[in-house]
């Protein structure tokens, strides 16, 4: 037997760990957490202090068992779980559940990464654990059960069944609503520019001829709005001569951005690598706990949890002779690069960093799976570029004024002096522009009072656009920047909002549904507090001064529940259901001659008789694209037009459930007999050959995906919409990807096999 029982939260972890221990250690996981809060109740004493009812969980009772077994009377026990506030809870959770009572012989150990020397580093300084931290992730999950189970029998009551309201959930989906109707209020205005083309010489050649913006006229800046201004300027601009008129030559410096931590990866992976937040953190999460490399199990990045930009001395000494040996020594830094963190970040955590930077991509890439491999080759390059010099870029501005009109025209360019870390890495961004500004172009070696010749002058009309959907990344960095959330939050909170029907997914961006739009409004109205970024933002800051030991939980639960409570019970009584989901519309019924109603279905809005139930007439809103019939709905009804029960003889009717089309009896409700609707893509399964990939959906949350009609015999599934021809490249089977940019969509086809394009 063992002298040491080692316990971390996974297998994976538990295996990487043991390969670096002796056998007087036994390492096992407790698969997570092994207490918590009941689902059936409240399971909060509010009368004595908000005091909490844990409970061992039925499917964690055999795991507590077995780790109730490996401890002995002489038996020291190491609780190795992960080194923020949700791991200090599990193992203060593990420490009250095994009844563990001889606290001499408890050691909490924390490390940043999963290596030899990481470990047996914090077997040499282990400590107590942080009753501070537990106390403040206690607080967060209290806080979150009271909001939860009083809030959401309210929305249950006021507008349907199976509802939920959650403190961060909540303000996650008002900005996503909000964001909604600014696109909806837009309103799309013409605007035109002039863009000169010109250069030094009477009869250029194309290379030496650059172009120029129309900015102002004398000191007026210009706003050309129509086609007629546009015209007159035009018309203004003819025989004029033109001549420099300022030159602003000067030297940038470009500082890479800082390592990632654990919301800039999220954004990042989502905008260079298309992965959700939810993957993303997966994906880190094994390249976290380990993998096999070679004849070695390692971990190869630092902890993914974390606020902090700090990275280890020991990290940017190696950093600086990897940047030498790879790039130069003129990539390098003479001391490192240190980056200062945001106010409330905890500074004893690193940065998401490669364990060792001499673990190159290339290598590791022989070894890892596609989404670990291209993960683990974002996070080195932005770690490593962080290190590295800066870029210096020759900045030229030209301003260009006409001799008669006085009209100002204004050329930007740049060139790469030096690339310094964009050798190596750059960030991607949300706004198209900012892409741009790296742009590297040249223009002529000119000098104040030149004369420039002019070779066309172009009008260009544009439309103003409102502004973008949030993406999960755009989400993410809206979140952290209004101090809503922490790290361990936006992957559950943004798979909560869609797997609860609040949010859909149109490609990347995020579109709320009518049950959101009618949700966030009853909130703001009732319980502004709930879904007020301030208030929530402060709420977090309290729960960070817990974790320092700065307040008590219990007085920041009460200063919240008390008013919340009361504000609950009033809108109990006072709130009508028939006030949040009904609305007055302009239609009349075609049945009766009623006035109809917009009221909101599990589905949507939709159009109901306000005679009803005398009166059932029901039907969809005009112009509502989710409840029209599409072009696949009329082939489908086509297809199936002649269809009949197999039951009771009955026409088939196609109905739309959660989940997509299906068949139904007309004679329902006294045939209730349903067939699938089985949708073909005409694709053979590349990998059983026989079968042929259909449309099919995930149990939880109604995702498409397409798999093998030979299932479960053959399990092959992609989540894109696959294609007949084969890649040229390979042979291998083909897929769409939908991507969308300034509001236009575009579809490239990419193998699964090779990722050929």
């Amino acid at each position: 037997m063992s002298k040491n029982l080692v316990i971390v939260e996974s297998p994976a972890k538990a295996q990487t760990i043991m390969k670096f221990l002796g056998k007087d250690y036994k390492v096992l996981a407790s698969m997570g957490h092994v207490r918590d809060l009941p689902k059936s109740k409240m399971g909060i004493e509010i009368e004595n202090n908000f005091q909490p009812v844990y409970m061992i969980s039925q499917e964690k009772k055999d795991v507590i068992k077995k780790l109730k077994d490996s401890i002995k009377k002489d038996t020291v026990l190491w609780l190795a779980t992960d080194e923020d506030r949700e791991g200090e809870a599990i193992a203060w959770h593990l420490l009250k559940a095994l009844g563990y009572k001889d606290e001499s012989k408890v050691k909490r150990i924390v490390f940043h990464e999963i290596t030899k020397q990481a470990i047996l580093n914090s077997i040499k300084n282990p400590r107590d654990i942080d009753q501070n931290l537990v106390d403040a992730q206690q607080a967060r999950r209290v806080l979150d059960r009271l909001v939860g189970y009083e809030l959401s029998p309210l929305l249950w009551k006021k507008i349907r069944f199976g509802l939920s309201a959650g403190r961060v959930q909540s303000v996650a989906v008002r900005l996503i609503v909000d964001r909604e109707r600014e696109i909806q209020a837009f309103k799309i205005e013409e605007y035109w520019s002039v863009t000169g083309l010109f250069s030094g010489l009477k009869k250029p050649k194309k290379e030496d001829i650059f172009s120029a913006i129309l900015t102002k006229k004398g000191n007026e800046k210009i706003d050309i709005k129509n086609e007629a201004q546009s015209k007159e300027i035009l018309q203004n601009l003819k025989n004029e001569t033109y001549k420099v008129s300022n030159i602003d030559k000067k030297e940038i410096k470009r500082m890479p951005a800082p390592p990632f931590i654990t919301s800039t990866l999220q954004q990042e992976a989502s905008r260079k690598l298309g992965f959700s937040v939810k993957r993303t953190m997966i994906v880190a999460q094994q390249l976290y706990e380990g993998v096999e490399i070679g004849d070695k199990r390692m971990g190869l990045i630092t902890y993914m949890r974390t606020d902090s930009v700090n990275i280890a001395e020991q990290a940017i000494n190696e950093a600086k002779d990897v940047i030498g040996n790879k790039f130069g020594k003129q990539y390098t830094l003479p001391k490192g690069r240190r980056f200062k963190s945001k106010k409330g970040a905890q500074e004893a955590h690193e940065a998401i960093r490669p364990v060792s930077f001499e673990i190159f991509p290339e290598e590791a890439n022989k070894y890892l799976k596609k989404e670990q491999a291209s993960l683990y080759e974002l996070i080195w390059k932005r770690a490593l570029a962080s290190q590295m010099a800066e870029a210096i870029l020759d900045q030229t501005v030209i301003d260009i004024e006409s001799e008669k009109n006085k009209y100002q025209f204004r050329a930007k360019g740049q060139i790469v002096k030096f690339n310094g870390f964009i050798a190596l890495y750059k960030e991607n961004f949300d706004n198209a522009e900012d892409e741009d500004e790296d742009k590297e172009s040249l223009l002529p070696d000119l000098n104040v009072n030149d004369f420039v010749y002019e070779q066309d002058i172009l009008p260009k009309q544009h439309f103003t656009k409102p502004p973008a959907r949030y993406t999960e990344a755009s989400l993410v960095k809206k979140l952290e920047a209004e101090g809503v959330g922490r790290p361990s939050t936006y992957a559950p909170t943004i798979s909560t909002v869609v797997s609860r029907g609040y949010v859909e997914k149109e490609g990347r961006n995020l579109k709320p549904t009518d049950t959101a739009m009618v949700v966030t409004d009853l909130l703001v109205a009732n319980f502004p507090n709930i879904v007020d970024l301030k208030f929530t933002a402060n709420m977090e800051e309290d729960l960070d001064k817990i974790a320092e030991g700065l307040q008590k939980w219990v007085p920041v639960i009460k200063q919240f529940y008390d008013p919340f409570h009361k504000e609950i019970e009033i809108k109990d009584k006072t709130i009508k259901k028939s006030d949040v989901v009904n609305e007055k519309s302009d239609e009349i019924c075609d049945l009766c001659g009623s006035p109809m109603l917009i009221k909101l279905g599990r589905f949507g809005k939709f159009l109901s008789c306000s005679n009803y139930p005398e009166c059932k007439n029901a039907k969809p809103l005009k112009g509502d694209e989710s409840q029209e019939k599409s072009k696949e709905m009329k082939d489908l009804e086509r297809k199936f037009s002649d269809k009949k029960c197999d039951k009771c003889g009955n026409p088939m009717e196609i109905k739309t459930g959660k989940y997509g089309e299906f068949l139904a009896c007309s004679g329902y409700p006294k045939c209730k007999n349903i067939q699938a609707i089985i949708k073909f893509t005409g694709v053979k399964c590349s990998k059983c050959g026989s079968g042929q990939l259909i449309e099919r959906r995930t149990r939880k949350g109604g995702r498409i995906f397409y798999g093998c009609n030979k299932f479960p015999k053959c399990k092959f599934a992609v989540w894109n919409k696959p294609v007949e021809a084969k890649c040229k490249k390979c042979g291998g089977l083909q897929v769409e990807k939908v991507s969308k940019k300034d509001g236009k969509e575009s579809v490239k086809v990419e193998c699964v096999e090779c990722g050929g394009k």
